[in-house]
């Protein structure tokens, strides 16, 4: 028994780790190192310019770091409406209105971004068809006139990825010299799938990720 006015020792709480998020320095220092890069094609060189190079890391950069996120959420570090808080304040920025010197540019990176934060809010909602045939045959059947419910389908498709499921090289298609833009929401889910492959063992971080 404790002796009278002797305080006993109590367990130390365990050190709260912190993460720090996709954030708007993040996205234009990205913006900034495209304005410095080359798009143009050098006909006697096959290697892809050094822009769209670094187009393809920044939108892997984007993906990446919103996975995170669920992967925390998988990991029961953040309830369903800290991830989504979370979610919203990187779409803020990822979706913001392009400098008119970069504007085609990331409009494209965006359009493709669209089935992504789409496909982490139907995951965390928890209400998505798990049919992946289904839904890509679905999703091909709709004109380029249907955007809303195209990407609504591609959504599905995303958050069964996040989900665990197999997806999306076996139902690209071979020539895709001219994808439709169900296509490059598929390209997406594949790269979602590779992107939580590699988070299989992430968790929590003391700092900001580098």
């Amino acid at each position: 028994m404790a002796k009278k006015g002797v305080k006993t020792a109590q367990p130390a709480e365990p050190l709260k780790l912190f993460y720090i998020f996709y954030n708007q320095e993040r996205w234009d220092n990205w913006l900034k190192t495209l304005r410095e890069s080359s798009f143009e094609i050098d006909p006697a060189n096959d290697e892809m310019p050094e822009g769209f190079r670094i187009l393809d890391g920044f939108s892997e950069d984007i993906t990446v770091s919103i996975l995170k996120i669920i992967r925390l959420y998988q990991n029961q570090r953040f309830d369903k409406n800290e991830a989504l808080k979370k979610l919203d304040d990187i779409e803020r920025i990822v979706m913001s209105e392009p400098p008119d010197d970069l504007g085609e540019i990331i409009e494209l990176l965006q359009l493709s971004k669209a089935v992504l934060f789409a496909s982490c809010r139907k995951y965390l909602e928890g209400t998505y068809e798990k049919d992946l045939k289904t839904l890509v045959k679905r999703g091909r059947a709709l004109g380029e006139d249907k955007m809303e419910q195209a990407l609504e389908t591609a959504a599905q498709i995303g958050a069964s990825v996040i989900d665990g499921a197999t997806c999306c090289r076996k139902f690209l298609k071979d020539d895709l010299e001219q994808p439709t833009l169900f296509d490059e929401w598929l390209i997406e889910c594949e790269r979602m799938s590779e992107a939580m492959e590699s988070l299989k063992d992430f968790d929590e971080s003391t700092g900001e990720d580098d």
